[in-house]
């Protein structure tokens, strides 16, 4: 087993501090003074890790977008039928927004609403290309096994990250009237029954 190097975690607990500062106080809200104090360094030892606050917005993303990638990519390899896989994306994706809010904060909020700051070097998909695979995966097994209808990605993405993702917001503005798991069944069953074939 590899062990992770002290600059690794430090780099790891930059980004988590980042993350949650940027998603509570906005990203230009934020500053680097502002994640070297909450982290306990310095400012100009932040920059050995982070050259500009930009840059580290765009890692934020990326290693989140990692994270949460891994976690779909243990789903899609499951041997069960795409209705369960359905559930089990739906709940895994409700588990993480419950365990670290600021991980989905942060997409929410920073990176949906600052495209602008990540324009260049995160075009397209590339800051959250883990996730977009893992979705493509889940979609394209789904069509080959004949238990998904075979439609343009777009649409189907959107269906399912969008119903889940509006949950995720809903919830996170306390606006739900029950509690966000005890949504699992009914947003997954809404999402399987537009997807399947």
């Amino acid at each position: 087993m590899r062990r992770t190097s002290l600059k690794e975690r430090r780099r790891l607990e930059i980004i988590r501090t980042a993350c949650k500062l940027f998603s509570e106080k906005g990203y230009y809200n934020t500053t680097m003074p502002d994640v070297a104090q909450a982290v306990g360094m310095s400012v100009g030892n932040l920059y050995n890790y982070f050259e500009s606050k930009e840059e580290l917005a765009k890692e934020i993303m990326m290693t989140v977008s990692h994270w949460v990638g891994e976690r779909l990519k243990s789903i899609n390899e499951i041997d069960t039928d795409f209705k369960e896989k359905t559930r089990k994306f739906v709940e895994s994706f409700f588990e993480i927004a419950l365990e670290e809010p600021e991980l989905i904060n942060y997409f929410l909020r920073v990176f949906l609403v600052n495209r602008e700051v990540f324009s260049e070097g995160c075009e397209g998909f590339a800051c959250v290309a883990s996730v977009i695979t893992e979705v493509m995966v889940f979609l394209s097994d789904g069509v080959e096994r004949g238990q998904l209808r075979n439609q343009s990605f777009f649409p189907a993405f959107t269906l399912m990250m969008g119903s889940i993702g509006g949950m995720v917001f809903l919830h996170s503005e306390g606006l739900l009237d029950k509690p966000l798991m005890e949504y699992v069944d009914d947003v997954s069953e809404n999402i399987w029954r537009a997807l399947k074939a």
